[in-house]
């Protein structure tokens, strides 16, 4: 038997997925950066920073698509506490960029 969804609950449960391949594309720029860090002295704190926050939201994801499945049972509320990592992140390495652009 088929369960006929509105669009909110479809793209509430595909959402999780087409997020984690948009990761997958953003990982492997991250890894070409850091290849390209190797050979050059180049600051990368705040990139490292980031990488975090993204290690964080795809950690996030996979929770959401466990509880989506009902293989994990962790309150939502949960997931704000990612994203508040995940912004604290981004504002400090916005604010290391800054130290480090006015010198």
């Amino acid at each position: 038997m088929v369960k006929i969804v509105n669009v909110n609950e479809a793209f509430t449960f595909v959402a999780p997925y087409y997020n984690l391949t948009f990761v997958l594309i953003v990982l492997f720029l991250f890894i070409l950066l850091f290849k390209t860090s190797a050979r050059k002295k180049l600051y990368l704190q705040p990139w490292k920073l980031l990488f975090a926050g993204l290690i964080i939201f795809v950690l996030e994801e996979v929770l959401t698509i466990l509880r989506a499945l009902k293989w994990l049972l962790i309150p939502v509320h949960v997931n704000g506490f990612f994203e508040f990592l995940i912004i604290a992140l981004f504002v400090y390495a916005l604010t290391l960029q800054n130290k480090h652009v006015r010198g």
